[in-house]
């Protein structure tokens, strides 16, 4: 058991290692020339991606059997994270616009947002279901134990995210004072 937390808990490491910097460069980048930084972003999401479905593919080391199962996990997964991406980008393009907008509007938009993503965990949660009703113990433990440091990487970068827009906005605050 002591071996397993260690080896998943470097697999934890090594996830975290690789996502946040790409993460929070992906977030925070701004582009003098946008399309460039549109494809690096987009290549950026894709090896973050990639890297964190083979880390957790790994961990749980999948039988035979189980294995059937996973190219529709793998899809979903794959889909949650285009569409993170995607909405990502389009608040980055609208940011101007959404701070001159109006209040109601603002709120519409972001209960839009959040019923895309809920519908998109809830695909996400169909697809791991018949996966996850195969699973001894021990590979229940390791997928809870990675799903809970994805929760906090993604967490650590929306935080991120907002600090540096807070940031953002206090500086033009001293600008127009």
């Amino acid at each position: 058991m002591n071996s397993t937390r260690m080896r998943l808990g470097v697999l934890a490491l090594a996830a975290t290692i690789v996502s946040l910097p790409a993460t929070t460069q992906a977030i925070a980048q701004q582009p003098s020339n946008q399309k460039q930084n549109q494809a690096n972003q987009t290549t950026d999401w894709n090896a973050l991606t990639n890297v964190r479905i083979e880390i957790f593919k790994a961990a749980l080391q999948l039988s035979p059997d189980q294995q059937k199962y996973w190219p529709a996990v793998e899809q979903a997964i794959r889909a949650t994270e285009q569409a993170w991406h995607q909405q990502v980008a389009a608040v980055t393009e609208g940011r101007g616009q959404q701070l001159a907008g109006d209040p109601a509007q603002r709120l519409r938009n972001r209960a839009n947002s959040l019923a895309q993503r809920a519908d998109g965990l809830k695909k996400l949660a169909d697809a791991w279901q018949p996966l996850y009703q195969t699973f001894n113990q021990d590979q229940k433990q390791r997928a809870h134990l990675l799903s809970m440091d994805m929760f906090r990487d993604l967490r650590g970068a929306v935080m991120t995210q907002r600090f540096e827009r807070f940031q953002r906005r206090i500086e033009r605050f001293g600008q127009t004072g």
